[in-house]
């Protein structure tokens, strides 16, 4: 068993008082435990064709929603959702697991990697274009867009692809491939079709959250361009290529959407800075795919929302902001929602 979640207990809490833990636990990460500094690390080494390591590593994030169940596959907790699967992040636990093996830190984790590669292959759901998706099975409201299970993601199918790949070169099974080359089907579909493509103004995205409004995630298009990256290093399919880059020269000519003062992160288009970790995690992801893409302005992003970067005066600034737009952000939500 991996010492990066715990098991998911035979009972929990509920009702008020798991309404409380939930909102305590949503304050002191938005106030009291916000820093600047989050345990999120590139890993310089991932990308080449024989590669079992992934772009980024951390032992924090995600973590804290996810619990083990007996089969040895995470679910996700929230006060919203209670108890479900999220397959992004079945997908992220083999991923995080495979690299603390090779680490040295997890003697077992390259089985339990295999087990989550596993879940995927069984849980694949094959569409009528014969696409394999990961749907998520409950609804979901983000933002001011609903999502009526069963729905699809791009965070979803490129941490999924990008299992798949490692899984591949770990074993050698060809079906691994197909499912992940199957895979690759929603980013050529326009969500008004069921996929995960938007194009506006020539720019094409992959959304985390493909529906109207569009919420304009950055670290679902970047986890998605990852995955479409690694499945390309190792079968060097043409319709591949391409669909990486459409996806990189959109995030490219589009990226200062993102940007805040070139301090940090726009929470896609929820009008909030994002939380230290996600400002770390959009840093890192960039920089990989700047570092792979030889993209000079990604990697100049990168380095700018970089907060080992920012001075007292900045972090001032960040958090105040923060604050701010993230308080604004819920009125607006509710007075609409009233």
């Amino acid at each position: 068993m991996s010492s990066l979640i715990d098991p998911l207990p035979a009972q929990s809490h509920s009702g008020l008082h798991d309404f409380f833990k939930w909102a305590g636990r949503a304050l002191r990460n938005e106030l009291l435990d916000f820093r600047f500094h989050y345990p999120i690390e590139a890993v310089p080494v991932a990308g080449p064709k024989q590669s079992l390591h992934y772009y980024v590593y951390s032992d924090r994030l995600f973590f804290d929603v996810m619990r083990l169940t007996g089969d040895g596959v995470p679910v996700q907790r929230s006060r919203l959702l209670g108890t479900v699967v999220n397959p992004a992040y079945v997908a992220w636990f083999g991923l995080m697991n495979l690299e603390r093996n090779l680490r040295g830190l997890e003697p077992t984790g390259r089985e339990i990697f295999l087990k989550q590669i596993q879940w995927l292959v069984a849980h694949g759901v094959s569409k009528d274009d014969g696409s394999i998706v990961w749907p998520y099975l409950f609804d979901w409201n983000e933002g001011h867009c609903f999502f009526k299970a069963p729905w699809i993601s791009s965070i979803s199918q490129g941490l999924a692809i990008s299992a798949l790949v490692r899984g591949y070169r770990l074993t050698g099974r060809p079906q691994l491939l197909d499912v992940a080359m199957a895979a690759t089907l929603p980013f050529e579909t326009p969500i008004e079709k069921g996929g995960v493509r938007t194009e506006e103004g020539g720019h094409v995205h992959f959304e985390e959250y493909p529906g109207y409004p569009l919420a304009r995630v950055l670290d679902g298009f970047l986890f998605s361009l990852l995955g479409l990256y690694d499945l390309l290093v190792e079968t060097e399919d043409r319709n591949t290529r391409q669909l990486f880059s459409d996806g990189l020269n959109g995030l490219t000519r589009t990226i200062e959407f993102w940007d805040y003062r070139k301090k940090w992160t726009w929470y896609g288009s929820h009008g909030f800075l994002c939380l230290p970790q996600y400002n770390v995690l959009n840093s890192c992801l960039l920089a990989a795919l700047g570092r792979l893409s030889g993209e000079r302005r990604l990697s100049e992003y990168a380095t700018q929302w970089n907060p080992r970067s920012r001075s007292w005066l900045n972090r001032i600034e960040v958090f105040s902001i923060f604050l701010l737009t993230k308080q604004w952000a819920r009125i607006r939500f509710f007075r609409l929602k009233s």
